[in-house]
């Protein structure tokens, strides 16, 4: 089995025409259908049914496909990472929740490579991907949060990815609104106090399980949801309606003005940190992002920073 016979398998899915993704793949239609013929005898399979309207897989060959999409998804980040053009580039891939220190982090060790070759990644997405990212080596590092609600999950996620979590920081909950919001002038807030306005949550994609929220009480039944996919929704919700989100209370820069971080009287604690896969070793570029974490929560008065 080659890499080349796993993309003929894509293509032809792709084309439903052996013919068509031969002219695709600029190669001939009988070397296409020898390659697809030789994989089916080596795997002991029937991956197409031929007719006149083309090729269909058959279900062994359905099964074949989604491994195949991975092995060349793979490959091609090997390529990509490895490829002469980027060699001398200095990489770094992070995945994270929506958290400002995280690109604070992120922005300080790019300006301290501003004399370098670098291809730096940032990726802030959903609690799912972060794990995936991080066990198929997309990204260098992940960070998340951990709770007594999430955690018994997500450490076994973690475990069965073969990653390891650090702690960054304990914060006590709060509740970000904008100023003009009718709890704004609180010195504290209670969940039943929210009740009334609509809560705004970081949308999880297919993995939509309360464990997997990016906000801790997610579980906790609301009558009003608005969801989205990035910070700068969330900066617009938050100043132009009356609704609240529940995160660490840390503001980023873009959030200072007409935000207000209230604490929520809960017992629960958020632990912050990070998630490496445990094959990895931290080379100078990550260790550096590391470093910068610690040095950016340091400096927050609402954080209970964990030793570096």
């Amino acid at each position: 089995m080659t890499l080349q016979q796993l993309r003929y398998l894509i293509a032809v899915s792709e084309h439903g025409s052996i013919h068509s993704a031969a002219q695709s793949l600029y190669v001939s239609q009988s070397n296409l259908s020898t390659a697809i013929k030789e994989l089916e005898n080596e795997l002991g399979i029937t991956i197409f049914i031929r007719s006149n309207r083309g090729v269909t897989l058959t279900n062994d060959g359905t099964e074949l496909l989604g491994y195949a999409r991975q092995v060349v998804e793979q490959a091609d980040m090997l390529e990509d990472r490895y490829s002469r053009e980027r060699s001398d580039h200095r990489q770094l891939a992070v995945s994270t929740q929506h958290y400002y220190f995280s690109l604070q982090a992120f922005i300080n060790v790019a300006e301290q490579c501003a004399s370098s070759k670098y291809d730096f990644t940032l990726r802030e997405c959903a609690t799912a991907q972060i794990i995936e990212d991080v066990r198929t080596f997309r990204s260098d590092i992940g960070v998340l949060y951990l709770d007594g609600f999430n955690e018994r999950v997500l450490r076994k996620a973690l475990a069965d990815a073969n990653l390891s979590f650090t702690p960054l920081f304990d914060a006590a909950a709060h509740i970000f609104v904008g100023d003009g919001h009718p709890l704004a002038d609180r010195e504290s807030v209670t969940i039943e106090d929210l009740a009334p306005y609509p809560r705004y949550s970081f949308e999880q994609g297919t993995v939509n399980s309360f464990y997997y929220s990016e906000e801790p009480f997610g579980h906790l039944h609301h009558d009003r949801n608005i969801r989205f996919t990035d910070r700068g929704t969330l900066t617009n919700l938050l100043t132009s309606f009356n609704g609240y989100t529940i995160s660490t209370g840390v503001l980023s820069n873009e959030m200072h003005s007409g935000i207000t971080a209230i604490p929520l009287e809960v017992d629960e604690r958020m632990q912050v940190g990070y998630v490496m896969h445990n094959e990895r070793k931290p080379g100078e570029l990550l260790a550096r992002y590391i470093e910068e974490l610690h040095r950016v929560i340091a400096e927050n008065p609402l954080v209970e920073a964990r030793n570096s």
